[in-house]
C-alpha cells in the first residue's frame, strides 16, 4: 500500500491489488535535419477525496514531489532497458516558421527506446497495484501544474491521481496525473490494467509551466493529461486543458500531420508495423474505449498515435 502522508489535510482513497505495449507508411518529406548527437549509421481549496469501487481501501493523504526524488537504483538491479543518454533533452532543433521543431531522423539510442525511468515519487513497496484519488488535486499540486484562471476548467472539477506502472527497466514506479473528476476512476482503472499486462511506461508526471516553455529538443516522453494549452496549430483549446484527454508514450507513439511530427525525433516510430514496447496496441485502445474515450491513431487526416479523449477530438 502507498504509504500514509499528510498534505494540506486532504483524504484519498488507495487501492492496492495484486498485479502478475496500427500500419501507415512513413509520409514522404523533406531530408530530416542532421543533429548533432546523430551517429554515422493555484487558490487554496478544500479537498474531497473520491471513493473507488474496489473491494480493499485504506485511508491515506497525498504526496507531493517536491525533493521526493529517490536515487535510481544501481545499474545491476535493473534487470531491462538502459540509462538515457547523456544528450537528453540538451540539443535544440531548428525552428519551422510555426514555432515548433523540424523534424529530425531518430537517434540510434531512441529506435528501440527502452530508457530507464527516473523516479519522480516514492516507487511502490512491491509490484502489487497501488492508486490513490482526490478531488480538486492539493494546491502544491495546482501550483506546480499549467492550470490558470483562464482555463476552461475549474479546479473544483479537477482530480489529482497516483497509480503504479511498469516501466521499461523492470522495474515499478508511481505516477502521477491530472484528469477531470468525471473520468478519474475510469483512468486509474486503466493504468491498473496497464500495470496488470506489464505495458511499459517511461515516465508519467503533472506537466509543468517549464515543459510548455522547453527548448524544442524533439525526444521527452511524459506519459501525462490535463495541459492548459491550445490545441496544436490551433487557437481553441486542447481536450488536455478541460481534463479529458491522455497521451500515451508520446515517443513510441507520436502525432504526424504532413511533415510536422511531434516529439520531432521520433520519426522511427511511424512505421506503425515495427511493433516495439511502449507502442499503442489495439488492447490499449479497446481500454480506452471501454470509459467512452476515442483513439487520435483513428482520425483520418492527422495521425496521433498517443492521444486519447473523451470527445473523440
Amino acid at each position: 500500500m502507498l504509504r500514509s502522508r499528510l498534505c494540506h489535510g486532504a483524504v484519498v482513497i488507495v487501492v492496492a491489488l495484486a498485479a502478475g505495449a496500427c500500419s501507415i507508411a512513413e509520409p514522404t518529406t523533406a531530408a530530416p535535419a542532421a543533429l548533432p548527437f546523430e551517429s554515422t549509421g493555484a487558490p487554496t481549496t478544500s479537498e474531497v477525496p473520491i471513493t473507488t469501487t474496489s473491494t480493499t481501501t485504506t485511508t491515506v493523504t497525498p504526496t507531493s514531489t517536491t525533493n521526493t526524488t529517490e536515487p535510481p537504483p544501481e545499474v545491476e538491479t535493473r534487470p531491462l532497458g538502459q540509462p538515457a543518454p547523456e544528450w537528453l533533452g540538451t540539443q535544440e532543433l531548428p525552428l519551422r516558421p510555426d514555432g515548433l521543431g523540424v523534424a529530425a531522423s531518430t537517434p540510434p539510442e531512441l529506435a528501440d527506446r527502452q530508457l530507464w525511468t527516473v523516479d519522480h515519487l516514492p516507487p511502490p513497496a512491491d509490484s502489487a497495484f497501488e492508486s490513490s484519488l482526490v478531488s480538486p488535486p492539493p494546491t502544491d499540486v495546482l501550483e506546480r501544474s499549467t492550470w490558470r484562471a483562464e482555463c476552461p476548467v475549474t479546479v473544483e472539477e479537477l482530480a489529482y491521481g497516483q497509480v503504479s506502472f511498469y516501466g521499461f527497466d523492470g522495474l515499478f514506479h508511481t505516477g502521477e496525473f491530472i484528469v477531470h473528476r468525471d473520468f478519474g476512476e475510469g483512468v486509474v482503472d486503466i493504468f491498473r490494467t496497464l500495470h496488470e499486462t506489464r505495458f511499459p511506461i517511461e515516465e508519467m508526471r503533472v506537466s509543468t509551466l517549464a515543459d510548455l516553455d522547453a527548448l524544442r529538443t524533439g525526444d521527452s516522453n511524459n506519459t501525462s493529461s490535463f495541459v492548459c494549452r491550445n490545441a496544436v496549430g490551433s487557437s481553441r483549446w486542447s481536450r488536455h486543458a478541460h481534463g479529458g484527454a491522455i497521451d500515451i508514450n508520446p515517443f513510441h507513439n507520436p502525432f504526424r500531420r504532413g511533415d510536422l511530427v511531434l516529439p520531432e525525433l521520433a520519426s522511427a516510430y511511424l512505421d506503425r508495423t515495427n511493433e516495439r514496447p511502449g507502442m499503442v496496441t489495439p488492447e490499449v485502445v479497446a481500454l480506452f474505449s471501454g470509459i467512452g474515450w476515442g483513439w487520435g491513431g483513428n482520425w483520418r487526416s492527422i495521425d496521433d498515435w498517443m492521444h486519447f479523449s473523451d470527445t473523440g477530438n
